[in-house]
């Protein structure tokens, strides 16, 4: 695919279809080469993109307001802090085994760490990076489970302003 893509975010969550896709991005994307050898700022790159959850979001609760028996406004400081050093640990999991499928490959990679909801987060990432082109993967929900759950890629395919390629794995449900 087209040589002059400058910057191509993939976006990782650590689940086999999101590696599918950060793979088939490396071995299918030609990126922008630099004019001369010293110039590595015209030279394309990937971004894989991973956003970690916020512990609201992982712990299904708000910990600013955990309460244990004690007013409402009771904060746990260290209920929160355990929770974010443990989404720290599985994001560098994760991107560590991303890295490790980029290693075998000669390109140019740099990772991105955003806290959110993934469906806005990617898509803030792709205007703030300017970003090409978006790839991800897809976990191929059924149509009921879609309903209740969204769809990432179905959003960020509408959203992202860039174009965005959706990397189904052999055999999924549509």
């Amino acid at each position: 695919m087209s040589g002059n893509l400058g910057c191509v975010i993939v976006a990782v969550d650590g689940n086999e279809e999101s590696m599918n896709a950060l793979t088939w991005a490396l071995d299918n994307l030609k990126l922008r080469s630099s004019s001369t050898p010293d110039d590595s700022t015209s030279a394309g790159h990937f971004v894989i993109l991973h956003v970690q959850s916020t512990p609201s979001i992982s712990a299904g609760l708000t910990p600013a307001a955990v309460p244990f028996g004690g007013p409402s406004d009771l904060e746990v400081p260290a209920f929160t802090a355990a929770i974010e050093a443990h989404l720290k640990r599985i994001t560098e999991a994760i991107l560590a085994h991303a890295l490790v499928i980029c290693s075998e490959k000669k390109v140019n990679v740099k990772t991105h760490v955003v806290v959110g909801d993934p469906k806005e987060k990617i898509c803030e990432a792709v205007e703030n990076l300017h970003a090409d082109l978006l790839v991800m993967g897809s976990r191929a929900f059924g149509p009921l489970k879609r309903m209740f759950l969204g769809s990432v890629s179905n959003y960020c395919a509408n959203h992202a302003q860039c174009p965005v390629i959706i990397s189904k794995t052999k055999g999924a449900a549509s």
